[in-house]
């Protein structure tokens, strides 16, 4: 299960499937250097998205599989 506080890049490294959501977020987290350092609600504040929500559509991703 994926929360908030999870690293960006530990959500990506242990489900690539989750890539199409954030890039549906316009979060093009792979590149950014910020992700290394920067939780999920970090990075959610920071693009101005909110978190629950990215939260839930991520989850709801790695449940499809």
């Amino acid at each position: 299960m994926i929360t908030g506080e999870m690293s960006i890049m530990d959500i990506v490294n242990e489900y690539p499937e989750v890539l199409p959501i954030f890039r549906e977020y316009g979060m093009g987290c792979i590149g950014c250097m910020a992700a290394r350092f920067e939780n999920l609600a970090q990075g959610a504040e920071v693009h101005g998205i909110d978190v629950e929500q990215l939260v839930a559509d991520l989850n709801a991703a790695i449940k499809k599989d």
